[in-house]
């Protein structure tokens, strides 16, 4: 599993341009086409199943790919709908984004416009570009044709009644926003989408931070947020998508921005190690749970700052795609045998222990069992949580994709090897049939 230099070079070129604030919505990209072989149909349907096995057996996306992948790869656009249903949802995602967004600002009048540090030059500079865009966006609705200013009127009411009956809490909202007004200035300002003119993208940043923690008070605002959301805005540059797909990704991994979430996932990842390494995994349990708390940021924001960013891009689009989970049908299959085979022995009388997979182990906790190991003479050698965090920060920016890859999928495919040779080897009476768990699971990989 490895990306060509051809790649990352292009991906370093195209870092290197400046840019300008971001759109607030891309209808071009609505049509547009994606020109991966077989992934979308005459019709402009996508066939997800072969672009996320694209994106993992491409160890990412080309940066020329990127932004029209990842409207499907996240979710803003049904990988169903077709190129003439596209541009009619994407007016429909505007006017509901618009609705909420004047909701929480008509309440919140004061907080509209971001209080920030005097001494911050670039991001008073910011404002100034910020408050052009907005007022470029307003004149460019004014000069919509009569029936496309009709069925936006129309989509207006629907979304107006949509969110009628959506109380926002003023106190928590505030509170959200204070922390968004500190953390936003924060994001990562060396790169070039947030320098020069750009700056003002930081704005739009909190806009869609504030409009997403106004509607999901379950979740709210939490701190890495922006961080995550910033890698979305500067790949779809565009207010409108950047908010939606976000939504649809904080959709199955905001538990991870909860302290119980949190919490599951390192006590995964300290299960993970004990299989892999229980030398290791005993070292540094020796101060509780708490010393597996340096993965923290890793986990909870893909390795961000660990890898160089065009990796990071990469990396996190591969552990997106769930090309490499413990969840496939086949995999489901072969659990279903399991299942059946514990209710004969219980129907039996037989007592009887199956070990198998835990399909709870994604394979990002395998990135990170293959970060931990290729640094295990070190961290044998650290004493205290305070060694560790400083191993953690230490790795920052150093880690080469393509090695932490190869290594993190033998990993993978060695545990689950194990764990079904051990199940055939006790339950199966022909584990060469091809049928079995481990053929099933050997052939689910792509190993390169």
């Amino acid at each position: 599993m490895e990306r060509s230099d051809a790649g990352a070079a292009g991906e370093a070129a195209a870092g290197d341009v400046r840019r300008t604030v971001a759109a607030f919505s891309c209808p071009t990209v609505a049509t547009a086409r994606i020109t991966l072989p077989g992934v979308m149909d005459a019709e402009g349907r996508v066939d997800e199943s072969r672009l996320r096995r694209h994106v993992f057996r491409n160890v990412g996306l080309l940066p020329h790919e990127r932004s029209l992948v990842w409207r499907f790869l996240f979710g803003m656009y049904p990988c169903s709908s077709t190129a003439l249903e596209r541009p009619l949802l994407l007016e429909q995602l505007v006017v509901r984004y618009q609705v909420m967004k004047g909701k929480w600002q008509r309440l919140l009048p004061s907080t509209v416009n971001m209080h920030i540090n005097g001494t911050d030059v670039e991001l008073i500079v910011a404002i100034e570009y910020f408050n052009k865009r907005q007022a470029r966006v307003k004149q460019e609705s004014l000069e919509y044709r009569d029936e496309i200013r009709e069925r936006l009127a129309f989509l207006e009411l629907q979304a107006q009644i949509l969110f009628e009956r959506f109380t926002l809490d003023q106190e928590e909202l505030q509170e959200a926003i204070r922390i968004i007004d500190k953390d936003v200035p924060r994001t990562n300002r060396d790169l070039s989408y947030y320098k020069g003119e750009g700056s003002g993208n930081l704005l739009v940043l909190r806009n869609i931070l504030i409009t997403y923690a106004a509607f999901h008070p379950e979740v709210s605002y939490a701190q890495g947020m922006n961080d995550l959301c910033s890698r979305f805005l500067e790949v779809l540059d565009s207010e409108v998508d950047t908010f939606w797909s976000f939504s649809c990704y904080m959709e199955k991994f905001s538990k991870d921005f909860r302290a119980d979430g949190l919490h599951r996932k390192i006590e995964l990842e300290a299960a993970l190690l004990k299989e892999l390494d229980p030398q290791l995994y005993g070292h540094l349990m020796t101060n509780n749970m708490e010393s597996f708390t340096f993965c923290h940021r890793w986990l909870l924001l893909g390795f961000q700052r660990e890898f160089k960013h065009s990796e990071a891009l990469r990396l996190f689009e591969i552990l997106s795609c769930d090309h490499l989970e413990l969840v496939s049908q086949q995999v489901e299959r072969a659990r279903y045998q399991e299942r059946l085979a514990q209710k004969r022995a219980s129907d039996s009388g037989t007592q009887t222990h199956l070990q198998s997979i835990n399909p709870d182990f994604t394979f990002e906790l395998f990135i990170c069992a293959a970060i931990l190991l290729e640094n295990r003479g070190f961290l044998l050698r650290c004493r205290n949580d305070v060694q560790l965090i400083q191993f953690a920060n230490s790795l920052q920016g150093t880690l080469d994709l393509n090695s932490t890859l190869k290594k993190a999928e033998q990993l993978f495919f060695d545990y689950c090897k194990r764990r079904s040779w051990d199940y055939l080897s006790r339950h199966c009476q022909q584990p060469s049939d091809s049928g079995d768990l481990f053929y099933l699971l050997r052939n689910f990989f792509v190993l390169k």
